[in-house]
Order: structure tokens, then sequence, then C-alpha cells
């Protein structure tokens, strides 16, 4: 597929309407799908939005290295696992320098020879890619790059490095959202965890005091006597005292 066979305003009108539908279903994307399958909605909704485009992936960089974690096309991961064995390439460098990377025929094997030379094997001959960074300008921001490949030298040009952009703003509001889902749903399910255990504590404070008479100060005393003496936690005490009772 070539970008170039479409006229300007009519690609403009085609990557507004699929980035509608992206942004309809960013909520959803957020709260009820891991990150990786958001990430494989948006790299498929980058091939339909830039029309030169013949694969796209996303790479994640963190402490174990740069690696893929989405893409439209087996052999696009293969050839992101190239760049990063060469330790240099299109997605790499809009990484570091936080910029857009456009790129095409002779200049890619001048920049990255030995990325360019594994890349057009695949019949790879033209790369553009896009960093994906969360707001701020902290090393920590930095997430990865959105990159997209494609087959003839004219794949790509201006339009579809603003395009990108556009896409790679979704992504990381995407990803923004997502972590913020995870982080608030640990923190629920903590929660939940917390009152549980705290329930069945005061169950097992209420039972030492009936059977011992003693107050609810004592009988959290004892509780936490016990799990001092057998280096276990004052909920799996309560838990295991309530249990004994129920087999008696």
């Amino acid at each position: 597929m070539s970008g170039r066979d479409v006229s300007a305003p009519g690609r403009v009108a085609e990557a507004t309407d699929a980035l509608e539908d992206v942004e309809l279903l960013l909520p959803a994307l957020a709260a009820e799908e891991p990150l990786e399958t958001a990430l494989q909605r948006l790299v498929e909704t980058a091939l339909k939005v830039v029309g030169g485009a013949d694969a796209v992936s996303v790479t994640a960089l963190s402490g174990a290295g740069p690696r893929t974690v989405a893409s439209t096309h087996e052999w696009a991961v293969t050839v992101d696992d190239n760049q990063y064995a060469a330790g240099d390439g299109p997605c790499l460098e809009a990484a570091r320098q936080r910029e857009p990377v456009l790129v095409a025929g002779a200049e890619a094997f001048e920049r990255w020879p030995r990325f360019a030379a594994d890349a057009a094997e695949f019949g790879v001959l033209a790369y553009l890619s896009a960093p994906l960074a969360l707001a701020g300008t902290g090393d920590t921001d930095l997430i990865g790059a959105l990159n997209v490949y494609g087959f003839r030298l004219d794949s790509f040009d201006r339009l579809d490095e603003a395009l990108l952009r556009l896409v790679a703003t979704t992504a990381t509001i995407t990803i923004n959202n997502a972590q913020r889902y995870t982080k608030m749903r640990d923190l629920a399910d903590n929660m939940r965890i917390a009152m549980a255990s705290r329930a069945e504590i005061e169950q097992a404070k209420g039972v030492l005091m009936a059977v011992h008479g003693i107050s609810a100060e004592e009988a959290f005393t004892r509780l936490v006597g016990q799990s001092q003496q057998t280096n276990t936690k004052l909920a799996v005490v309560a838990r295991e005292l309530l249990a004994s009772l129920r087999q008696t």
C-alpha cells in the first residue's frame, strides 16, 4: 500500500476518522484491557493512518534494554530485533533524540549500515519513527518509540510524520491511563485484603474476649504475642484461630 496514491486532503480525512475511532476506544482500553492489548490496537490503527506503512511496531525501553511489545507483522519484530542487536536505527534514534525520524534509501545505509542491510533483506526501504514519552522531560518519562516500515523509497513524507505524531500522542495517553488504572486497581485490591484481614482480627478478638473474659486491648495483645512468637502475620493468626473454632 502507498499513501502517495491518495490526495493529501483525502489522507487527512481518513486519518481523522481513524483517530476519532481511537479516541472513542481510549476509556475502554485504559480500564478493561491489558497495556499490550491497547498497544496492539494502536499499531493496527497506525497502519491505517500512515498511508505508506507496510508494518508498525512499538519499542519499549527499560533497564533490561529495548524490546518490541506490539507489532502488526511478525517480520517487523525480527527487523526490530536486528536493530536492537546493531545498537542503532530509526526507533532507537527517535527515542534518544525525542524527535521523529524520517529516513529512506541510501541515507539509511549511511546512518545505520548494519541495520539497514538487515532490514533490506525484508524489503524495507523507508523508516518513520516517533518517540513515546509521557509529559515531562526526565529520562524516566521516556517509554520507547512507535516504528513504521515501508517497502517503497517514497513510502513516507512530512504529512505522514505529522500523522504519526498524533498517533504517538494517543499512545502515550493510552499508556498513562492504563498505568493509572493498574495502580488504582492494585490499591483497591490491597484495601479489600486489608479490610478482610481487619474483619478477621476483630472476630478473633471477640472470641478471645468471650472465652477468657478479657478486654479488647488484652485480646489484641494476645494475638500480637502469638504473631511474634510464631513469626506469622497477625491476620493469619486470627484466621487460624477462627478456623480451629469451626473444627471443634
